[in-house]
């Protein structure tokens, strides 16, 4: 798990960003015998990718845009990936009540046919009638929705999901580089003179091919590379959600209609918080620098509680992230919510010509698929690449597959019962089977080193520090887990603390 690079490397294929679509292509591209490297500017899964509403799923509101391919080819990965990490990811059940003024019940029940039969669904069961006047998943609403449906999707915890791909491309050989910025590059008789910079200063690669996979900096990059202009849109589109305490008591998410066509998810996060979003505003600025405004916090708040009957407001609100999505912008006009989460490539080059790759679009729950798009983009200038492979292969730590990970968990309770319930669950979701790898022959707490916040042992933060390109307290905190949200400053600032003491 080296960050370092020596000068004058030559790769057959090197790829800008590292959010879920660039590690998702170069894991693809590893496994296909190309010598990939990959430099992120900041920390893996920094922007877009740690930004999510952390859902792998069809997207239901897409089949009234008549998206069916995308809805089809969603569902189809929502499986896939869900046997390929099932510790990041894990079937979650959405109810969603029937609003008179909105739709026709039998309309609602049309449109969850089809998203259980158009992706070939195995593992997940399919939609049910709710009574909500008289079950347990009413008595949150108000009194005047009395029917629902149930259906199901996944949950994911989408950070993870972009280091694992990481790890599983270091593994077959790619050079991942975090905190490099892409300075330029230069088109050469058989490839590409790459400059990069990091904190030691600049240095060279070549690489006979370029992935832009920036994401919401995807059209900025042209203009560090030579012969490059963009051709086609990118529209910038924020997504806002907000934490608050824990809604309700069962273990069901809501999906909420607005009469605008916008819809909001309410979905429990941990024993203690519910996740609620998103919107989708118009993005103009630098990325990085997105934030929630008071309008949007009011927007989710009203539309909440518009359903709920002990309404939310903005002081109940104990934090907020923001995202902004480059979304492909076929026709360049239009309400944010309702442009295309499908992916598109700018593919420029010929066999004169060094090939650039950049993507548009796309989104989490469809990035392998994205990546194979990619590699068959790119076939023409390796006909010697191997054939596609990760339909049916697991991601680091998820090797127990679907079906097993009930069997897993009783294990790591039977091998690290020392460990807190709470702790316990912690790991076995955020590592799997890699757990055994974090914590070795352990036999006790004493084992694990210091503790410098509750249930965070100094072991973990060695292995983040190895093995996953966390450099910083926030990488540890923010990306690899989510434990900011449960930690208060002090104990936030003693992880920090570590890493800066100790360096990779």
């Amino acid at each position: 798990m080296s960050n370092t690079a020596a000068a004058d490397t030559d790769y057959d294929l090197f790829v800008i960003g590292g959010g879920i679509n660039g590690v998702g292509i170069a894991r693809d591209a590893a496994g296909r015998g190309l010598k990939t490297c990959l430099a992120e500017m900041n920390d893996l899964a920094s922007a877009t990718s740690s930004w999510s509403t952390k859902l792998i799923h069809g997207g239901l509101r897409y089949l009234e845009q008549y998206d069916f391919k995308l809805v089809r080819e969603s569902l189809i990965e929502r499986e896939i990936l869900l046997d390929a990490a099932p510790h990041l990811i894990e079937p979650l059940r959405f109810v969603l009540p029937h609003h008179k003024a909105l739709r026709p019940a039998w309309l609602l029940r049309l449109g969850l046919f089809l998203y259980d039969n158009l992706g070939g669904r195995r593992l997940l069961p399919k939609t049910s009638r709710v009574d909500l006047e008289n079950g347990p998943f009413g008595a949150p609403l108000q009194d005047q929705f009395v029917t629902g449906f149930e259906y199901s999707d996944c949950r994911a915890d989408d950070a993870r999901l972009v280091v694992v791909n990481a790890i599983d491309a270091a593994e077959r050989g790619a050079d991942i580089w975090v905190r490099t910025r892409f300075v330029g590059a230069e088109r050469e008789k058989s490839g590409w003179a790459i400059t990069l910079e990091d904190a030691r200063g600049q240095r060279q690669i070549r690489a006979k091919a370029i992935v832009n996979a920036a994401g919401p900096w995807v059209t900025q990059i042209f203009a560090a590379i030579d012969e490059a202009d963009p051709t086609k849109g990118l529209r910038l589109v924020k997504g806002s959600h907000i934490f608050t305490r824990r809604l309700y008591d069962h273990d069901r998410a809501y999906i909420f209609q607005h009469g605008d066509g916008r819809i909001v998810f309410t979905i429990p996060y941990g024993a203690d918080l519910t996740l609620i979003g998103t919107t989708d505003e118009a993005f103009e600025g630098d990325p990085a620098e997105a934030k929630i405004s008071d309008e949007e916090t009011h927007y989710l708040c009203d539309l909440v509680s518009a359903y709920l009957k002990t309404p939310i407001t903005p002081a109940d609100v104990v934090s907020t992230y923001s995202g902004v999505r480059p979304l492909f912008d076929e026709l360049g006009k239009g309400a944010a919510s309702k442009v295309t989460r499908d992916y598109a490539f700018d593919l420029q080059g010929n066999a004169t010509r060094a090939p650039l790759l950049s993507i548009y679009g796309g989104k989490l729950t469809t990035y392998r698929k994205l990546a194979l798009d990619a590699m068959e983009a790119l076939e023409p200038f390796f006909p010697a690449m191997g054939d596609r492979w990760t339909h049916s292969a697991h991601l680091p730590g998820g090797e127990m597959g679907y079906q097993g990970f009930s069997a897993f968990e009783a294990e790591m309770e039977a091998r690290y019962g020392f460990l807190s319930p709470e702790t316990r669950q912690r790991m076995a979701h955020a590592y799997g089977s890699r757990i055994y790898d974090m914590l070795g022959d352990a036999a006790s707490v004493d084992d694990l080193g210091r503790e410098l916040a509750p249930g965070v042992y100094e072991k973990e933060l060695i292995y983040l520090r190895d093995k996953e390109w966390a450099r910083t307290g926030e990488d540890a905190l923010n990306r690899r887990s989510k434990l900011y949200l449960r930690l208060s400053e002090e104990e936030q600032q003693a992880v920090a603390n570590w890493f800066a003491a100790s360096p990779a």
